[in-house]
């Protein structure tokens, strides 16, 4: 069986990001300096993954205030507006609003990409992008259409995100949905969420992950996500370890790979490999899985910056330890 790891999301910012990004609202910084700084950071961050033997990194994404924003910023007709609270989170984003069709102005992730893609050998750039469902969800809709049909219009400039992320050398695209986690998310949703998934997969053209977390889904949630064409499904464990593993081995013939969040990014402790150990063991044994991937059971911006890179470290060591216990052989994608 092949088992590796990698971050799920972005990162905290530090000391040097915060004061280049705060200066910058304040007009006391040259734009030009501010992107340096940011690449600098991320540099960083982007070097933890690597040590980590990670196959795919993310740059880190600390100049994104939430995960909604960049998008909406860069799309007419929408627009953040007041703060709600993300989640359950002690983290906050703004609401987008919805007056009429959106429609694209500048790129998001294909710059980003090129920008970060040197720092990244011989790993592979990992992009991220909000789920469709979790982005019209978390909006307010005065466009005059439905919530599917906006879903349906999000999803097509998502999808053309992704593409050309992947042509700017993307190796592998992750969808956003923790909405799906929700108390409140139906059925209906995990379709919707899966339909959308296949079509930005078959513009992309490189591997997908769908990745839902914040909480276990529901039976009848996941069994939806279980049978989608997407190449990942990441599935938050670690928050309800005896609900994750009856969920995961529920349906032994998944079709994507298992995509399990065990390094717990909203505590700074470190964690029981052990015990994590164990979880994975049971699922393993019952599931028969090929390949499995290690992440974090969500972004690691929740926790401070010196936290988050012992997490990502903690990651790299767990996946080696998991393993070992399993017989198994780490795996990376070094290309």
């Amino acid at each position: 069986m092949r088992i590796w790891g990698m971050a799920l999301g972005g990162y905290p910012r530090n000391k040097v990001a915060r004061y280049a990004l705060r200066d910058r609202e304040r007009g006391t910084i040259e734009y030009g300096r501010v992107e340096e700084e940011i690449i600098a950071v991320g540099s960083a961050i982007i070097g933890s993954q690597l040590a980590s033997g990670f196959p795919f990194v993310v740059d880190g994404m600390i100049d994104w205030h939430d995960i909604f924003r960049p998008f909406v910023e860069s799309w007419r007709n929408v627009t953040p507006t007041g703060l709600l609270r993300y989640f359950d989170n002690n983290f906050f984003y703004r609401i987008p609003v919805f007056i009429d069709d959106p429609e694209p102005t500048n790129p998001v992730l294909a710059p980003r990409v090129r920008r970060f893609l040197p720092l990244a050998e011989p790993a592979s750039i990992k992009v991220v992008i909000p789920g469709p469902v979790t982005l019209v969800r978390m909006s307010q809709n005065k466009t005059g259409l439905s919530d599917s049909e906006l879903i349906e219009r999000v999803t097509a400039l998502l999808a053309d995100e992704a593409k050309n992320a992947a042509k700017a050398g993307a190796g592998l695209i992750q969808i956003d949905e923790p909405f799906l986690a929700d108390i409140d998310a139906t059925v209906d949703d995990a379709q919707i969420a899966v339909d959308m998934a296949s079509r930005i997969k078959a513009k992309a053209g490189v591997p997908i992950a769908l990745s839902v977390y914040f909480n276990v889904p529901e039976a009848s949630v996941y069994e939806v996500l279980a049978k989608s064409q997407v190449d990942y499904l990441g599935i938050d464990i670690i928050d309800a370890p005896e609900r994750g593993q009856a969920l995961v081995t529920s349906i032994p013939d998944v079709k994507p790979v298992p995509m399990l969040g065990v390094i717990d990014a909203r505590r700074i402790y470190d964690d029981d490999f052990n015990k994590i150990t164990e979880i994975i063991s049971g699922m393993v044994d019952k599931v028969g899985v090929k390949e499995l991937v290690l992440t974090t059971s969500t972004w690691l911006d929740l926790i401070p910056y010196k936290y988050a890179i012992r997490k990502t470290r903690l990651l790299g060591e767990l996946v080696e330890h998991v393993a070992g216990a399993l017989e198994g052989e780490a795996y990376t994608v070094w290309g």
